[in-house]
């Protein structure tokens, strides 16, 4: 969605024409693709994490603007609320020292980021979904001044033709109703991009599918949402709900939702395209004018097939195929998006090594897992994740055994079979083996400790309340906490439980 678009309606006609437009964007495409016109692999990968902004009393501040004027830097943009925060990494070559200069700019960056957002009373906080965020905070009028924002939210809600319906049961039940999609802004996450080959493209979004499920097992960070205790990753089920399109009529048919894990293994980027303009309807019919990508073809050149882009940005799989042309060159990345933002650098760059040297070992079997793991069985794990943490039991190919799948702990699945993976695909990157082996550490002592951010945010709470603190008063004693521990910079698996001065 990073297109400059102008709030206003659409006529009859532009869907129509957009729709003719992006039939020519998927031919476009599939030429690119016959032709072998993309770029070659540089084993480059990205990126970006969204932020909140909170006071010292760990309550939210809706003051992006004035934050990001202060900031005066472009790697930091706006978020689709008022209290939201991106900050992107330039590319970087996956190999050598990379994990740790990942993380030495991203202490620099945030670190001053922070220290611009206190001298306005604020503060950077990198964390899944604020715990203090209230019903009030999540509406329209907090929606970022930004015209892309304005547009899409009036486009799902006169999709939707109603308001939206939040009913998420975890260890307690949520049940509200939104009139736009700011519910959409509470969920923060870590994106992650790696640019890949068409030929390698669909084994690597395969891949990256198979251990979605393992990601959020081990970096659950977002257990709270409206004083109401959920999911361990409530993120996703807050997503889907927050921008879905359907009626509860077209649920009932089997429409598909915008938010989705997806329903099949693919063959290719091209299966991945064609489903985003097979099952769901233009949000944003913004048409480029200035170019006929089929012409452009003809004419030796490399289309920027805009419309096929800004609708792929509308579909909010959780892995994502990108297209993009730069400086004239098409080249296709994978968008991983499962991941919450935080707790801390150390935590969040634990979990790039691990995706990053799990995709590439997984991609390169030869007999890869989801020949062996129905993608059904891959959807179940990606909601017992979600719901359960780094307690979830998941599915998994039995070891030697031809069809064989079995029933195991994530935390087992990880340190036995997972992690020595990983350690293999980052040793294909050619990643320094001391940064490898420091940061797959820190995968390892979550699952020996169980622990990771949402359980430790639970466990505070819940310490918090028996000391006697009301429920909100908890939320924010347990924000405020974390808040001074994601500075202080150690991983989530070494905090303390509870307060300075109770027993931990």
């Amino acid at each position: 969605m990073g297109e400059k678009v102008v709030a206003g309606g659409f006529h009859l006609s532009d869907r129509q024409k957009y729709r003719r437009k992006l039939q020519q964007c998927l031919a476009g495409l599939g030429r690119l693709l016959a032709e072998k016109r993309f770029d070659r692999p540089k084993n480059l990968m990205g990126l970006e994490i969204e932020l909140n902004l909170a006071g010292a009393d760990g309550l939210p501040r809706m003051m992006n603007a004035e934050v990001l004027e202060r900031i005066a830097s472009h790697d930091f943009q706006t978020e689709l609320g008022m209290f939201n925060l991106e900050v992107n990494i330039v590319p970087h070559r996956l190999s050598g020292r990379v994990l740790d200069q990942l993380a030495e700019e991203l202490r620099t960056g945030l670190g001053y980021a922070h220290r611009k957002a206190v001298e306005l009373g604020s503060g950077i906080v990198m964390i899944g979904i604020l715990p203090t965020l209230a019903q009030d905070d999540l509406v329209s009028a907090n929606l970022s001044d930004v015209d892309r924002y304005t547009l899409l939210n009036d486009q799902i809600v006169a999709a939707r033709g109603e308001e939206f319906a939040l009913d998420i049961e975890g260890v307690e039940r949520l049940t509200c109703t939104s009139a736009s999609i700011a519910p959409e802004a509470a969920c923060t996450s870590v994106q992650l991009h790696l640019q890949v080959t068409p030929a390698r493209f669909a084994d690597v979004w395969n891949a990256a599918q198979a251990v979605a499920a393992v990601q959020v097992a081990v970096g659950a960070n977002s257990p709270f949402l409206f004083g109401r205790e959920l999911w361990r990753e409530s993120r996703p089920p807050l997503f889907q709900q927050a921008t879905d399109t359907r009626p509860p009529e077209l649920q009932a048919q089997g429409v598909r939702p915008r938010t989705w894990f997806g329903e099949r293994w693919v063959s290719s980027a091209y299966d991945l395209f064609e489903e985003n303009l097979r099952y769901f309807p233009a949000l944003l019919p913004i048409c480029d004018e200035d170019e006929d990508p089929l012409r452009v073809l003809e004419e030796g050149g490399v289309p920027k097939l805009q419309e096929l882009v800004l609708h792929n940005g509308t579909v909010y799989r959780w892995n994502r195929p990108v297209y993009a042309a730069v400086d004239g060159v098409p080249h296709l990345r994978v968008e991983n998006r499962v991941l919450p933002a935080g707790p801390t650098v150390t935590d969040v760059i634990a979990n790039v090594a691990f995706y990053y040297g799990l995709v590439r070992a997984l991609a390169e079997e030869a007999r890869p897992v989801w020949s062996k793991l129905p993608f059904s069985a891959a959807a179940e794990n990606f909601d017992t994740a979600c719901r359960h943490g780094i307690e979830a039991e998941l599915q998994w190919p039995r070891p030697g055994r031809a069809g064989g799948i079995t029933t195991v702990p994530a935390v087992k699945l990880v340190r036995d079979e997972l992690l020595p993976l990983a350690a293999a695909g980052l040793d294909a990157w050619n990643v320094e083996p001391a940064d490898r082996d420091f940061y797959l550490g820190v995968i390892e002592e979550r699952c020996k400790r169980r622990v990771n951010g949402a359980t430790w945010q639970a466990d505070t709470y819940h310490r918090a309340l028996e000391a006697g603190l009301e429920r909100d008063a908890a939320l924010a004693a347990t924000t405020r906490r974390y808040c001074e521990l994601m500075h202080l910079g150690e991983p989530v698996h070494t905090w303390p439980v509870g307060f300075p001065g109770s027993r931990s």
